[in-house]
């Protein structure tokens, strides 16, 4: 099965952030993952409108946007407007999660859920029929760097034995490792969020990284 490699953007040198997408684009990444946070609904600000576009001028390739935003409904279209081709939603900060994923379908982009560690599969198992996606949080959402939460393993392996039955992709976002890459795509995981963990900061050329990650 294909591994989905999706480079962490916010990890990505700003001062030259054309050539960066030109280059993971050319080292064969499938998705640009961009995080785009609040500073209330996690403690941290990152990307916003305007970096996404510049990603989507630089590349055909799909992009997400993972909304760690308050209130994800009221900013779904702009990120749809700006070129996201699939959108991630929390359940935790949206009140009307099954009207909000429906809207995204409805703009003709894909419709996800991310799943903090806290978070029970029992607890959108209600919407996992409208999910594309399911983005698990492997570590807290906020900031690049953490370790790796063992538990989360488990909840992986409840949605991989689901995917099948809803139709989804199991997407893993957190100290994705080339050992814990290996690890759970031996499980069934679909895709991985590839930050300082795996691609970024590493030495190496994104092509290079990339080739070793997909076993090549």
């Amino acid at each position: 099965m294909k591994r989905l490699l999706c480079p962490s953007m916010m990890c990505a040198n700003y001062g030259h952030l054309a050539t960066e997408v030109r280059a993971l684009d050319d080292a064969g990444v499938d998705i640009f993952h961009c995080d785009i946070m609040d500073g209330t609904f996690v403690p941290n600000f990152t990307m916003g409108v305007m970096d996404v576009q510049t990603i989507r001028r630089y590349t055909d390739k799909l992009v997400d946007c993972h909304l760690m935003i308050e209130n994800p409904a009221s900013k779904v279209d702009w990120f749809i407007d700006a070129g996201a081709d699939i959108i991630y939603i929390h359940p935790e900060s949206e009140r009307y999660v099954v009207k909000t994923l429906a809207h995204i379908k409805e703009r003709g982009a894909y419709a996800g859920i991310a799943i903090n560690p806290d978070t029970s599969i029992a607890s959108i198992s209600e919407i996992l029929n409208l999910c594309d996606y399911v983005l698990v949080m492997t570590v807290n959402p906020g900031f690049a760097g953490q370790k790796f939460i063992d538990f989360t393993r488990k909840k992986v392996q409840q949605l991989i034995e689901l995917k099948d039955q809803y139709g989804f992709k199991v997407m893993i976002d957190g100290h994705c490792s080339p050992d814990v890459i290996e690890d759970l795509s031996a499980l069934g995981a679909d895709g991985f969020i590839l930050g300082s963990s795996a691609l970024f900061k590493k030495g190496k050329t994104y092509k290079e990284l990339i080739d070793h990650l997909k076993g090549e």
